[in-house]
């Protein structure tokens, strides 16, 4: 991932995230506490924002960094944990398909790893 494409990113999924906490603070209140949803949604929304700001991070370091390999490949990581991770568990919130919680902790994973190869590109970046 370069990064134009990771600054679009960040800045795609994060206002997604943004006007999804506002839509289910608001619209969906009532049917998220009816389901015993709330939880569930608002660790989707918070950490689709903070994944969100690391790939703006990660874009914004692309342009200082000489070892960036690690860097675009934890931006891909990210990306791809808020699909499974954050999108698994809204899904959950309204769906009765249980077998979705078993993309969360793959997303998980993704995370974590993005994060490690953040360290790996810093480090190899003297």
């Amino acid at each position: 991932m370069n990064q134009r494409t990771t600054l679009i990113w960040g800045s795609l999924l994060g206002g997604l995230a943004i006007a999804l906490g506002a839509f289910g603070a608001h619209t969906l209140k009532p049917f998220l506490f009816a389901n015993n949803k709330v939880e569930a949604f608002e660790i989707a929304v918070r950490y689709q924002i903070y994944h969100s700001f690391a790939l703006l991070l990660a874009g914004i370091l692309m342009k200082s960094m000489q070892h960036t390999k690690p860097l675009r490949s934890a931006a891909w990581c990210w990306v791809i944990g808020i699909f499974l991770f954050c999108g698994s568990l809204q899904a959950l919130c309204f769906t009765t398909i249980p077998a979705v919680v078993f993309f969360t902790p793959l997303g998980g994973v993704f995370f974590l790893v993005g994060w490690v190869l953040l360290l790996l590109s810093v480090y190899k970046n003297k």
